[in-house]
């Protein structure tokens, strides 16, 4: 299955989102071999770097608006349950705009994987403050650094519900594809966080690659918040978990609603 695009890619050279977007195509060559079907995959872009993925995966899907990608997923799977339903956002765009979307993805539980581009910073808008950017981050829209801490979104998601939750380093597009794989496979509300260099903004947080190790944990909720607290999101030292946190089986919102 050839899931290229004739459109030009105007990423930046050597920016991590061509490894999710070779991540991503990989976890979907692996599972249309397994026998999922190529028209039952539907894929949603925010607004952001990242959204232009949309652009260079061969699958049906929509554009959104900033902060509005979860619901439109949300959208498409109660409008057609049997669609493998992909979601692309940023960091600002999930977790700034699409918060109160994100605390309630995991309440319903519909059967949807989102993947969030993790940079630390609102870079297509030449490097803003993001929830998750490290405290002191200087930017234009904070001369004087970010007074604030970040938010953690591995223990946000485990704290409202997600059934799937998971962190990858963009870098290492092997384990990246393996988790959305298992992610997409997944029934109910998948969270994968990537974590992933901006070549031009927030330089500070780069090159984390070091401080990374492999997790696996699958059921055990008190360990998947031990977990999640390893790492805040405000520093470059330290050990930071990458792996599947915590994944469990739930009825999802589409089981639900045939249940009555």
């Amino acid at each position: 299955m050839n899931l290229n695009t004739k459109n030009i890619n105007t990423w930046c050279p050597g920016c991590p989102n061509n490894l999710i977007l070779e991540s991503t195509k990989q976890a979907i060559k692996s599972l249309i071999k397994e026998g999922y079907k190529h028209k039952n995959f539907a894929m949603v872009a925010g607004i952001g770097c990242h959204a232009k993925i949309f652009d260079y995966i061969n699958l049906s899907g929509i554009y959104t608006l900033h902060g509005r990608v979860i619901p439109t997923m949300l959208g498409i799977n109660v409008g057609n349950p049997k669609l493998n339903v992909i979601g692309f956002a940023g960091d600002g765009d999930t977790y700034s705009e699409g918060l109160a979307h994100f605390i309630s993805a995991g309440r319903y539980n519909a059967n949807t994987t989102l993947i969030v581009h993790n940079n630390q910073s609102f870079s297509l808008t030449t490097g803003q403050v993001t929830p998750t950017s490290q405290h002191g981050f200087t930017a234009k829209s904070e001369p004087f650094g970010n007074k604030n801490k970040p938010l953690n979104p591995i223990r946000l998601a485990l704290s409202s519900g997600a059934t799937f939750v998971a962190r990858c380093n963009a870098n290492d597009l092997k384990h990246t594809a393996s988790i959305i794989k298992q992610a997409i496979k997944h029934k109910g509300f998948s969270f994968v966080d990537i974590i992933q260099n901006c070549l031009i903004f927030n330089l500070d947080m780069n090159k984390l690659d070091k401080h990374m190790y492999k997790i696996s944990n699958k059921n055990n909720i008190k360990k998947a918040f031990e977990l999640a607290d390893k790492w805040d999101y405000n520093s470059n030292k330290g050990k930071i978990p990458v792996g599947i946190f915590y994944k469990e089986k739930r009825k999802t919102l589409d089981e639900n609603l045939k249940s009555g």
